[in-house]
C-alpha cells in the first residue's frame, strides 16, 4: 500500500499514543502532518517516578524543540501547531501517580499533566477497571478527584474502566469526559471496547471518543481492513453524532516487549510464563503504521461517505474544540455540589 501523508493545513490531534519515544517518531509526526498528541507520561508509577518521567520529557523537549513543543492550554497548543511542530499533551492512565492524597491532583496538573484515567484494568482507589468480576462505580475518593479534575482543567479519561464506573463519572462529572482509546463493544466484544450505553451517555453528555487502532480493541485484529473500520466508525456516527468521535490511536511504535507486561502487570502481579507477553505487541493493521499513515485513514473515511468537513472533525478539529473547552481552570463544580451528604453521615457518626 502507498504510504500517504495528510494535508499540512489539516489539523490532525491523536488523542492517545505511548510511542518508544525518539525522533524518529517525532520527524514522523512532522512528515505526517500531526498537529498535537496526548502522550502517556506513567502507567503504575508512584508520583517521584513520574516526576523523573517529567524531566525525561524537558529532556526531549530540549533535544527536539524544533519538531515537538509543550502544551498545557488551547492557547499553547494552537501557538505550538502554528510554528509547525507537533503540540505535545500530557496524560496518565492510571491515578497511581497521585498515591491516596487528592493534593496531588493539583501538584501534577501544576507539572503539566492534562489527562487521567481514572483506572487502568483493576480496581483503583477511584473506580473499577474493566477486568474486574465486581464494578462497585465512582469510589468516594473517585468523587472528590473528579470534583478537583473539574475545577483545575484536567480531562476525566475513563478508557480502561468497567461499565459502572464509566457511567458514575460521566454523570458526575461537570465537565464532559472521554475515553480517549476504545472503540465500540459491538464492533469486537472485548469488554476493554465500549458499550451502546456508554456510547449514549458520552454523546448526550458532550463528551468523545478516541477510536483505538491497536489490533485488540479492533473487530479482526491486526487483519482488519481499513474499510472495516471506516464502515464502524460510518454506524458510530449516526448513533452518537460526528462531532463526538476522534482518534485515540493507542499507538505503541518500537516498544519492546517487556513494556506490555509493565502495562498489564504494573507490580502487583508475578508474570506468568505463558502469558504471551514476551511476544510483544501484536503488529499493527498495515493501513496504520505510524504517524504518516493519518492520510491513509483519511482516505477510507471518504469512501464510505464522510464528507471533507466530517473527515477534518474526526482527525481533528472535534479534539481541538473539545481540548479548548476542557483545559480551561474554573470549571463549574458537580450537580451534588457542597451541599451533598457525607457517605459517613454526620461527625458523630465517625
Amino acid at each position: 500500500m502507498n504510504r500517504a501523508v495528510t494535508p499540512s493545513k489539516r489539523i490532525v490531534i491523536d488523542g492517545m499514543q505511548f510511542a518508544r519515544w525518539s525522533r524518529k517518531v517525532f520527524e514522523q509526526m512532522r512528515d505526517g502532518g500531526v498537529s498535537a498528541v496526548h502522550v502517556t507520561v506513567a502507567y503504575h508509577e508512584n508520583f517521584r517516578d513520574t516526576v523523573d518521567l517529567l524531566v525525561e520529557w524537558n529532556r526531549r523537549f530540549h533535544v527536539h524543540g524544533d519538531l515537538i513543543g509543550f502544551a498545557g492550554s488551547g492557547t499553547e497548543m494552537d501557538a505550538v501547531i502554528d510554528s509547525g511542530r507537533t503540540a505535545i499533551l500530557f496524560g496518565l492512565q492510571n491515578p497511581s501517580p497521585i498515591e491516596a492524597n487528592i493534593g496531588l491532583v493539583e501538584v501534577l496538573h501544576r507539572l503539566g499533566i492534562r489527562f487521567m484515567q481514572l483506572a487502568y484494568n483493576n480496581q483503583s482507589l477511584l473506580c473499577t477497571g474493566w477486568t474486574e468480576r465486581n464494578d462497585s462505580g465512582l469510589t468516594n475518593m473517585g468523587r472528590e478527584v473528579v470534583r478537583e479534575m473539574n475545577r483545575l482543567g484536567m480531562i476525566v479519561d475513563m478508557s480502561h474502566a468497567a461499565e459502572r464506573s464509566m457511567l458514575d463519572a460521566i454523570e458526575y462529572s461537570a465537565r464532559p469526559v472521554v475515553v480517549s482509546h476504545g472503540n465500540p463493544y459491538t464492533w469486537r466484544n472485548t469488554q476493554r471496547n465500549v458499550s451502546d450505553a456508554v456510547l449514549d451517555a458520552l454523546g448526550q453528555s458532550g463528551g468523545l471518543l478516541g477510536l483505538s487502532l491497536y489490533p485488540g480493541h479492533m473487530i479482526h485484529g491486526s487483519q482488519t481492513t481499513l474499510d472495516e473500520f471506516a464502515r464502524m466508525v460510518a454506524g458510530l456516527a449516526e448513533r452518537i453524532g460526528v462531532e463526538h468521535i476522534g482518534i485515540g490511536s493507542d499507538l505503541c511504535q518500537e516498544q519492546p516487549p517487556r513494556v506490555l507486561g509493565w502495562m498489564r502487570e504494573g507490580r502487583w502481579k508475578h508474570p506468568e510464563p505463558d502469558d504471551g507477553i514476551a511476544a510483544g505487541f501484536p503488529p499493527q493493521p498495515e493501513w496504520f503504521r505510524s504517524n504518516l499513515d493519518f492520510g491513509l485513514v483519511s482516505g477510507g473515511l471518504e469512501r464510505v461517505g464522510f464528507s471533507a468537513a466530517e473527515i477534518d472533525g474526526i482527525l481533528g478539529l472535534n479534539w481541538h474544540r473539545f481540548l479548548h473547552q476542557a483545559l480551561s481552570e474554573g470549571g463549574p463544580a458537580p450537580s451534588g455540589g457542597d451541599d451533598e451528604v457525607s457517605p459517613f453521615g454526620d461527625a458523630n457518626g465517625a
